[in-house]
């Protein structure tokens, strides 16, 4: 692992790795605002709980934001917030993507179970969780774990290497972070041009609040 890269044991002795990705790229504030389109075979509405749930080749789109899975359940709160939950195919991941602001940049990534909190801007990659950044086409960064949470606002990002209580497996080999973190060259940020270059990578203490549980 290169001196790049930090991890450190949190409360329950799970790795946890922080990375912060600074500059002018920043996530694309409006998705949070557009509407959650959504395709799917079968669709069921228990009015109750509030609560759809979509079956069968789930497609999402939400600004710039797609998800891909088979099965979906959406909640909305009182305030219009939107929360989905993707469920993956046995043996399968789903896929969340979502392109940066001012730059030609994406974040994306797997897991057997995808959570979007629209009122937060946060999503979860649980179990088998990996993202990556990517410029255009090309792989910048990567990083594998049992858990990754990724905040959309501040974008900053966690990830718990070693399986939960659960039993939930990590992507990474040996139950560790593992991560690949591309150089950025002097006065790069993003790839936008003649803006300031990124900040220093830098560890966090431990997950955030429930991001174990």
């Amino acid at each position: 692992m290169t001196p790049s890269v930090f991890s450190r044991a949190c409360r329950l002795g799970l790795a946890a790795l922080c990375v912060w990705f600074a500059g002018a790229a920043w996530a694309e504030r409006a998705d949070r605002d557009k509407p959650m389109n959504i395709e799917a075979d079968a669709l069921r509405y228990e009015d109750q709980k509030q609560l759809s749930t979509f079956t069968g080749r789930v497609l999402v789109t939400k600004g710039t934001i797609v998800m891909r899975g088979a099965r979906l359940e959406v909640r909305q709160d009182a305030a219009g917030n939107q929360f989905g939950v993707m469920f993956a195919e046995p043996g399968k991941r789903a896929f969340f993507r979502q392109k940066r602001e001012g730059a030609d940049e994406y974040i994306e990534g797997e897991g057997e179970t995808i959570e979007y909190d629209g009122k937060t801007d946060v999503v979860r990659f649980i179990r088998r969780a990996e993202m990556r950044r990517l410029s255009g086409a090309t792989l910048q960064d990567q990083v594998l774990g049992s858990v990754i949470v990724y905040n959309n606002v501040t974008e900053v990002y966690t990830v718990d290497g070693a399986p939960r209580s659960d039993g939930a497996p990590s992507a990474a080999p040996g139950g560790r972070v593992r991560a690949t973190l591309a150089p950025r060259s002097p006065g790069a940020a993003g790839g936008v041009p003649g803006a300031a270059p990124p900040l220093p990578l830098r560890p966090a203490p431990a997950l955030p609040p429930g991001a174990g549980q």
